[in-house]
């Protein structure tokens, strides 16, 4: 059975609180526009799954001290600042049940949000000497950007093959939570290999997590995410790729032509999602996500055993079973 994030936090609970705190005030403006907005991003953050990776890492490798706290702000900044433009990108409404920046202020005050996010966080890295810290999440910043950008394109052509969309994700989505480790574990030691092990091992997480995203949207249950909305943007997912690879070409010619030019009609996206379902694409899926997750938890087992490493196991567990 899952535990609770409640649970999963416990080993680095007081310093959870204290990172709010620190990361209320890496937000602070004299300027009143946006301290409204950041008072309405703090207000609405998620579970707050990355600064915990950051925390339960430092934990695994040393003492937590005030390089752990900018590394987790200086992750959550940048994180912040990317959901922020993706909502603009994506002409996203609502996030996590709020209204986006966007919606509430426009694009130009959201893109300007995302950009002083980001400065803030560029700026903490160097004011604190935080050099490596940077290093570490400058490159994920840029690897997301590319992941991202790779996607657009391929969108376009739908020609998208399973190496490809690995590569994709890696960028999109494993290169920040390996970010959050590699950075948690720089901040409590200086062995190059073991922070590299930390980095691998957020890798692995990473795109266990994005295809447990994946399965979201080919789900039976309501997770707070539309069905078939990757179809809709035409997104090419594990399971939708491995649907195609096996199919004949008659029906890989007809589902393409759904994404292509029906992605908008909630009868022809069921169509693919059906599709999907019958092709042993989520089973696929589920049984590559799960080696990932196992390769994650080797690299663990070579590190000492402690509370902190518990969680992270547990925290592993609960992003690669959660319901939403």
């Amino acid at each position: 059975m899952v535990q609770s994030l409640d649970s999963i936090k416990q080993p680095i609970a007081s310093e959870l609180i204290t990172f709010q705190k620190k990361f209320r005030d890496s937000m602070n403006s004299p300027v009143p526009l946006l301290s409204k907005i950041t008072r309405y991003i703090v207000k609405r953050k998620g579970k707050q799954v990355r600064p915990m990776f950051v925390f339960l890492s430092a934990k695994l490798c040393g003492e937590i001290n005030e390089s752990s706290y900018t590394a987790a702000s200086l992750v959550e900044l940048l994180h912040t600042a990317t959901l922020v433009h993706d909502d603009v990108v994506d002409e996203a409404n609502k996030r996590r049940g709020f209204f986006s920046i966007n919606a509430l202020w426009k694009n130009k005050i959201a893109v300007l949000v995302g950009d002083y996010l980001l400065s803030k966080g560029l700026l903490l890295a160097v004011d604190n000497e935080e050099y490596q810290l940077l290093q570490i999440v400058s490159r994920a910043v840029k690897a997301m950007s590319e992941g991202e950008l790779l996607q657009i394109e391929k969108a376009r052509r739908l020609d998208i093959k399973e190496s490809v969309y690995f590569d994709i994700i890696q960028g999109k989505t494993a290169s920040l939570i390996s970010a959050a480790c590699a950075a948690g574990a720089a901040s409590t030691t200086d062995d190059k290999e073991v922070i590299e092990s930390m980095r691998l091992f957020g890798v692995k997480i990473g795109i266990s997590f994005q295809i447990k995203d994946d399965l979201f949207d080919y789900g039976t249950i309501d997770v707070g995410k539309p069905l078939g909305i990757d179809i809709k943007e035409k997104k090419m997912t594990l399971p939708l790729i491995y649907a195609l690879d096996h199919a004949s070409n008659s029906d890989k010619k007809r589902i393409i032509k759904i994404i292509k030019k029906h992605n908008t009609d909630k009868v022809k996206v069921d169509e693919v999602i059906q599709f999907v379902r019958k092709s042993g694409g989520l089973e696929y899926a589920e049984k590559i996500m799960n080696k990932y997750r196992s390769d994650a938890f080797e690299i663990l087992k070579e590190l000492p055993t402690s509370p902190a490493k518990d969680s992270l196991e547990e925290l592993v567990l609960y992003v690669t079973e959660r319901s939403l």
